[in-house]
């Protein structure tokens, strides 16, 4: 299988829709092709579809044969792409550093890193008992292990 012809197939099918973009692909050793794509506003059935058809129909099975599967990332997939994140403004996310776990509303991401907002129970500065506080703070991606969106219902 010619991993470069099928790396191109998968960028000119996505580049049909800019909203689109890849996260991964692969082949395996049994030439089973995998493809991995998001989209700003998720992706419809419909573009699966086309991105399916276009990299089918231009290979050739009497060369190799094949199969193939395209999807998109379902719910509690790690994020691992700045779009991703910057796609989740707002929504609440699971990041889990080197050192502790944190979860909150993603404010702002760029192609560093994201800034998360939560709040937090405190001991007061004096006497007893605790106190909300909110709590802001940038998070570059290389210190990011995991990140997962959290759906709530």
């Amino acid at each position: 299988m010619d991993s470069d012809k099928v790396k191109q197939l998968i960028e000119e099918a996505i580049a049909e829709n800019p909203a689109l973009f890849l996260i991964d692909w692969k082949i395996s050793p049994e030439n089973k092709i995998s493809i991995l794509v998001d989209g700003d506003e998720g992706v419809p059935i419909e573009e699966i579809v086309r991105i399916s058809r276009y990299v089918e129909n231009n290979l050739d099975r009497e060369d190799d044969d094949f199969s193939l599967e395209v999807s998109s990332p379902g719910v509690g997939s790690n994020l691992t792409m700045p779009r991703q994140y910057s796609k989740n403004v707002g929504r609440t996310l699971e990041a889990t550093l080197n050192d502790k776990v944190i979860e909150g509303e993603i404010v702002e991401a760029d192609e560093e890193g994201v800034i998360l907002f939560w709040e937090a129970r405190e001991p007061k500065p004096v006497g007893k008992g605790k106190i909300t506080v909110e709590k802001e703070e940038k998070i570059k991606y290389a210190d990011i292990k995991k990140a997962i969106i959290k759906v709530t219902f």
